[in-house]
């Protein structure tokens, strides 16, 4: 071994990290939820969110599901308006501010919930099925711990803000860059190769 590869740290796989796996699960698992959602419903798992929040906590203003769904305004906006079109949820503009709006659930969505909701319970108590009575108690508790401990994580970290926008212009920009620095390419070379026209008779 050389000193090189002694100062060199050992490299982990994903595997360990506990986020890398929670993701995993949830692919796995998730993805029979989705296949209900999308197969047999017609929705996203993201509308599903947003379903199962207003059924269980009536209605809220759009800035209020997005906080309960923890979805970001554009996207909860995004999935509301697809609600809506399908007719599981109503908007109704409040007396005296038509730009506030209360959303809650249809008659068909709360059927839709009715139907969809003890299928995903089922799906989540055949995977819990797995453990124990005290191993699923003591997953319960520390999962509580680790939600406590990672918001406390976020209100205290100092990250930059991701901003999509930015980035997607900035791999345009550059992706225009390189096209436009090919075609000088080509063109240089086709003029190298290409006899001037003073040459022409």
């Amino acid at each position: 071994m050389t000193a090189e590869d002694a100062a060199t740290p050992p490299r982990r796989p994903l595997d360990d990290l506990l986020l890398y796996r929670l993701s995993r699960l949830l692919a796995v698992a998730g993805s029979m939820v989705i296949r209900l959602c999308e197969g047999r419903f017609g929705i996203t798992r993201r509308e599903w969110r947003l379903i199962a929040v207003l059924a269980s906590r009536g209605e809220l203003g759009s800035s209020q599901l997005a906080e309960a769904a923890q979805l970001d305004r554009a996207r909860t906006s995004k999935a509301v308006g697809s609600l809506v079109a399908k007719r599981l949820v109503s908007r109704t503009a409040l007396a005296g501010d038509r730009r506030q709006v209360r959303l809650g659930l249809t008659a068909t969505g709360q059927a839709l919930y009715d139907e969809l909701f003890p299928l995903v319970t089922r799906i989540n108590a055949e995977l819990m099925g797995t453990l124990d009575a005290d191993d699923a108690a003591r997953f319960d508790d520390a999962l509580l711990r680790l939600q406590a401990h990672a918001e406390t994580m976020v209100a205290q970290a100092v990250l930059p803000k991701a901003d999509r926008g930015r980035h997607a212009a900035a791999a345009a920009a550059a992706a225009a860059g390189n096209g436009k620095k090919n075609s000088t390419t080509r063109t240089g070379k086709a003029e190298a190769v290409s006899p001037p026209s003073s040459r022409s008779p």
